[in-house]
C-alpha cells in the first residue's frame, strides 16, 4: 500500500480494500501476506502490475511484463492491458515476444539503437530488424494528388512503392473501353516490384483515389537491386512474391503484390 500511501490519493481506510482489488486483478489475493522472499520471480512479476496500477495512472509503463511469466499467465496479464486501453489508458511496452507485439495498436521497431520507419515494418514484417532499418534508410517519401497516376502501364518499372497513407487503385486498359479498376490498395501494402526484379514493363497502371492523396515511400532500382544483392531475406521475400502470384494464375499485373498487415 506505500504507493497510495505516499500519493493519498485513495483514503486510508480504503487503501487495503483497494490493494486487495488489484492483488485480485492479477490472480495474487492468496498470497497478499506473502513478503517478497516467499513469492516466485513470475509472482513479484504480477504483484509489480498490481503495484504500478496504485494510484490509477493514465499511462502504464511496462518493461518485459511477461518475460518471466508461463504462456497462459502471461496471455492472462495482456488481456488485463488490453481491458486498461479499452477503458482509456495507454499501455507502452517493451517486448521481444513478436506474438505479443502482433496484438498492440501500434508498434515501434528498434533495431541497432535506431527506430524503424513504422510503414516499412508493417509492410515487410518478415523481414529481420537490420534489413527493415536499411530499407528505412532508403526509401524516400513522395505524394500524389488525388487521382493522379503513380506509375503507368508499360512504362519501365523504376520504383518500389510502400504506401503510408491513402489508397491507390490498380487499373487494367481494355480495347476499346475505360479502364477498369482491378484492385484497390491501401496502408500497408506495396507495389511494383515485380517489374523491376523482373526487368519488364509494368502491366498495369496505378493512381491515387480521386477524392484524396496518396502518401507513398519509395525506394528507386538501385536501391532496389542493392537489397537484393545484399540481403538474402529481402531477395527470398521478393521471390516468394512474384513466384506466388504468377502460380495464382492472376492476370499479368505487375503491381498487385503486398497483403495488408494489421
Amino acid at each position: 500500500m506505500l504507493p497510495m500511501d505516499f500519493c493519498n490519493i485513495y483514503p486510508a481506510p480504503e487503501r487495503k480494500k483497494h490493494a486487495l482489488d488489484l492483488l485480485e486483478l492479477v490472480d495474487m489475493v492468496e498470497h497478499a501476506e506473502k513478503l517478497p522472499s516467499a513469492l516466485s520471480g513470475g509472482q513479484q512479476q504480477r504483484v509489480a502490475i498490481a503495484r504500478a496500477l496504485a494510484n490509477d495512472p493514465p499511462i502504464l509503463i511496462a518493461d518485459e511484463p511477461t518475460g518471466n511469466l508461463d504462456s497462459k499467465t502471461a496471455d492472462n496479464m495482456f488481456q488485463l492491458f488490453e481491458r486498461l486501453t479499452r477503458e482509456g489508458k495507454t499501455v507502452v511496452m517493451v517486448t521481444h515476444d513478436s506474438s505479443l507485439a502482433r496484438r498492440v495498436s501500434r508498434t515501434v521497431l528498434i533495431a541497432d539503437g535506431e527506430v524503424v520507419n513504422e510503414y516499412v515494418a508493417r509492410a515487410l514484417p518478415s523481414l529481420p530488424p537490420q534489413v527493415l532499418l536499411n530499407v528505412s534508410h532508403k526509401v524516400k517519401p513522395v505524394c500524389f494528388p488525388g487521382g493522379s497516376f503513380v506509375m503507368r502501364q508499360g512504362e519501365t518499372g523504376e520504383k518500389f512503392y510502400i504506401i503510408q497513407q491513402g489508397t491507390v487503385e490498380v487499373l487494367l486498359s481494355r480495347p476499346f473501353a475505360n479502364d477498369v479498376v482491378a484492385q484497390r490498395m491501401v496502408c500497408g501494402q506495396y507495389f511494383g516490384e515485380i517489374s523491376l526484379y523482373k526487368n519488364t514493363r509494368t502491366a498495369a497502371s496505378v493512381r491515387a483515389v480521386p477524392d484524396g492523396p496518396v502518401d507513398l515511400l519509395a525506394l528507386d532500382k538501385r536501391a532496389f537491386d542493392g537489397l537484393l544483392n545484399e540481403s538474402p531475406e529481402f531477395r527470398a521475400l521478393i521471390e516468394t512474391v512474384v513466384s506466388t502470384r504468377t502460380n495464382n494464375n492472376r492476370p499479368p499485373m505487375d503491381v498487385i503484390v503486398g497483403e495488408r498487415q494489421v
